[in-house]
């Protein structure tokens, strides 16, 4: 990372930019090409283990792009507005983004799929649905993709003395 002093090393800090961003993008290799697909998501984070759950469809060029190759790259942000400057190289941006790479892999057994669905109304609402966790059969209807975060780097750019 070449701007070290941006880099955020806290795990209570990698918290707070993963519960505040709501998109995920899920990058795949399409015949030497990357497909890029913008999904909501959940995540579990423990002892700097990152994994994220996404939901859609049972089939489709997703899915069929993660069987040929379950590697992919992620990418999350969330802006906090321009940087002003007097001069136009003084402009900037205030942002926190995670970015890495990791194995994605369909999630068939029920109680991980109940789980994943948990983890991503969570992150999407701010809400605990326990229901989703007790009724296996919600989730018969979704597709859910698992990511294991092999590496990952997490940068912020704020305010003197933000909080964020």
């Amino acid at each position: 990372m070449r701007r070290a002093d941006r880099k955020v090393r806290g795990e209570e800090d990698i918290v707070k930019v993963l519960d505040s961003c709501k998109v995920c993008r899920l990058g795949m290799m399409d015949e030497g090409k990357i497909y890029i697909v913008p999904m909501n998501y959940g995540y579990v984070y423990e002892a700097g283990e990152l994994v994220l759950y996404f939901h859609g469809a049972k089939e489709g060029k997703k899915l069929g792009l993660l069987k040929k190759n379950p590697t992919v790259g992620i990418e999350l942000d969330k802006a906090y507005g321009l940087a002003t400057g007097k001069t136009a190289c003084q402009y900037s941006y205030y942002y926190a983004s995670i970015i890495g790479n990791g194995s994605a892999r369909l999630v068939t057994e029920p109680k991980e799929k109940s789980k994943a669905l948990s983890v991503i109304m969570k992150q999407q609402t701010g809400k605990e649905f326990g229901e989703l966790e007790d009724n296996p059969k919600l989730g018969q209807a979704v597709g859910i993709i698992r990511v294991d975060v092999e590496e990952f780097t997490c940068k912020r750019h704020c305010k003197e003395n933000s909080v964020d």
